[in-house]
């Protein structure tokens, strides 16, 4: 490793850091501009507090950017990601702090993610270099190990890139980085930030003596978390039938979406079979049946469809889809049914909900702002996040839940001088002198040195449990969109077309899921067809009676006789206690 010495830029540099006596007047001439970069550095150490680091070690850190920067400088760059909390601080203070400490200039767009993947597949298909990086969702790792258009990161940090990578970076640190590994074991993406799609209830609701009696004299059991789908469909209704109102508001035991919009799509794509169990155990994602429903076999995808081998259409997927529909219809607002992601994601602030099974954590800066009616007189929150409950297919080893893992993506096609200074910004927003700061103020974790900070401690009262989840080893078990899915853009369009249908009532649950697994099927098929993904390409299994794969061991697993079991609930504090011993342990 470089020592933080012989990283700063000739005798200014180290004598600024050191204290130590001048230079002479021709040495002095000569570095008199990292001097500047220096005092910059300096200055925006105060900016970026807290972090884990002492400031001296920020300064070493951030004096070895100034000196991997130097060939660049003068350069302007051009990165694009999603428009969340923590991109437009990137955007809007550490690119300006990076232009500062290195003398590179980065423009960082702020787009929507659906933008974000068209930009990205009109450089792939096109060649020409649209942005010089991407903040890209690590779901597109299947995509990206199998078509060649993205640079390994493992092969350029040790190759091309050496001299642009971070003695600091510590990838060992970075709590999703097996989301953005391939099938080969090469590390693609590099975490920007991440998030996930946890249970949200109203704790002081949950916690009210008179509604606990009532809901217990009614159901038999106490209310509290949910641990099944059959206990979360009870609270739903006891919310919405059998008390209607709290403090003279109408309440509802539901919240969710389903606008016929391409964020109906990732509603299920992210993870809304697994959660039903309609897939196969395997952290991050089942193998050799994933939460969407395609079967991999060595590698390759063989299927969707459960007569190859898929369970995309098979009784879980179809029990998971009818029960968004009957959930969303009889227990959730009456707007809801019309609204799409963006829309819904700040309804529950509003104060009139009192659950919601899939909530995305990137709401939780939302949901903690003063005077909200979810907000107690001293910044604490009303409502609390939990493990989500898990329907009646799931069993012990499968993932529960989704984690947007959203990560620094590099092309080929980006010229070598460009993607080098990228990637200097991309490792600048996610260093450690940086990202403790950066998870304060957009609340997307992504280190575990983070995680585990006295100030992550102090401010975790006032964030419901996403301190506490984040620290406990249950996390693993939400996971991003993984390999199976060879081609992320082509397949995930397919969905929300076809559940809309479902929504409608223009088509029953299974004929929506049929026609779903029969259209991922036909482009597996034309991507087989093709040729053009290599070794781990997709290679169709053959046609077979359903019932042949309904009666083997794992997905697609035959219906249940009794899709219903009985409703379980766990008390929240036994929860967190549980998830601080993991944590300890």
């Amino acid at each position: 490793m470089n020592s933080p010495r012989r990283n700063l830029k000739g005798c200014a540099g180290l004598l600024l850091l050191l204290g130590l006596g001048a230079c002479s007047d021709a040495t002095q001439q000569q570095q008199a501009v990292t001097v500047d970069y220096a005092a910059n550095a300096a200055k925006w150490v105060q900016e970026l507090q807290p972090s884990t680091l002492s400031e001296a070690e920020q300064l070493a850190e951030l004096a070895w950017f100034t000196q991997a920067a130097e060939p660049f400088r003068g350069m302007q760059i051009n990165v694009v990601s999603e428009a969340l909390t923590t991109h437009e601080y990137e955007s809007t203070t550490l690119a300006q702090a990076f232009y500062e400490i290195t003398g590179i200039q980065v423009t960082h767009d702020l787009i929507q993610e659906g933008d974000v993947i068209e930009k990205l597949q009109t450089q792939m298909q096109s060649g020409e270099n649209v942005y010089d990086a991407y903040v890209n969702d690590s779901d597109l790792i299947g995509t990206h190990a199998r078509y060649g258009y993205v640079v390994p990161l493992s092969d350029f940090m040790a190759g091309e890139g050496a001299d642009v990578t971070s003695p600091t970076l510590d990838l060992e640190d970075f709590i999703g980085i097996s989301f953005t590994t391939g099938p080969d074991g090469k590390i693609y993406q590099l975490p920007d930030q991440q998030f996930a799609n946890l249970y949200w209830f109203r704790y002081d609701w949950f916690s009210d003596p008179e509604l606990k009696a009532q809901f217990e004299s009614i159901y038999g059991y106490e209310l509290g978390v949910p641990v099944n789908w059959s206990a979360y469909e009870d609270i739903a209704e006891f919310f919405s039938v059998h008390v209607k109102e709290i403090d003279g508001q109408r309440v509802y035991g539901h919240m969710d979406y389903g606008k016929k919009d391409p964020s109906l799509g990732w509603r299920f794509t992210d993870a809304w079979l697994s959660m039903a169990g309609a897939g196969d155990a395997g952290i991050p994602n089942g193998l050799p049946v994933d939460e969407w429903g395609i079967r991999v076999e060595d590698c390759r995808p063989v299927g969707s469809s459960v007569t190859r081998g898929g369970a995309a259409n098979g009784p879980a997927a179809v029990y998971a889809l009818r029960k968004y529909i009957d959930w969303l219809q009889r227990f959730a607002p009456p707007e809801a049914g019309g609204m799409t992601f963006s829309e819904a994601g700040p309804v529950p602030a509003q104060g009139h909900i009192a659950q919601q099974i899939f909530w995305y954590t990137t709401f939780t800066a939302d949901m903690i702002a003063e005077g909200l009616a979810v907000v107690n007189a001293d910044g604490t929150p009303k409502w609390r996040m939990a493990p989500s409950p898990h329907g009646p297919y799931w069993s012990e080893g499968m993932k529960l839940g989704y984690q947007d893992t959203g990560s620094w993506t590099l092309l080929k096609s980006t010229p070598l001088e460009r993607r080098k200074a990228a990637w200097l910004y991309a490792q600048f927003v996610t260093a450690k002198s940086v990202s403790l700061k950066k998870t304060i103020v957009g609340l997307t974790p992504i280190r575990n040195s983070d995680l585990n900070s006295q100030a992550m401690t102090d401010l975790a009262p006032k964030l419901g449990g996403l301190v506490e989840f984040y620290r406990s080893p249950a996390r693993t078990l939400w996971t991003p969109t993984g390999t199976n899915v060879p081609d992320y853009p082509k397949l995930s369009q397919l969905w929300w077309a076809n559940v809309a249908n479902a929504v409608s009532g223009e088509v029953t649950p299974q004929a929506a899921m049929d026609a779903l697994a029969e259209q991922q099927d036909r482009v597996l098929e034309r991507l087989e067809r093709h040729g053009v993904l290599g070794e781990c390409g997709p290679q169709l299994n053959e046609l077979r009676d359903a019932e042949y794969w309904l009666q083997q061991p794992g997905a697609p697993k035959p219906q249940l006789e009794n899709e219903k079991p009985p409703g379980e609930t766990v008390p929240y504090e036994e929860l967190i206690k549980v998830w601080a011993a993991d944590a300890a342990a």
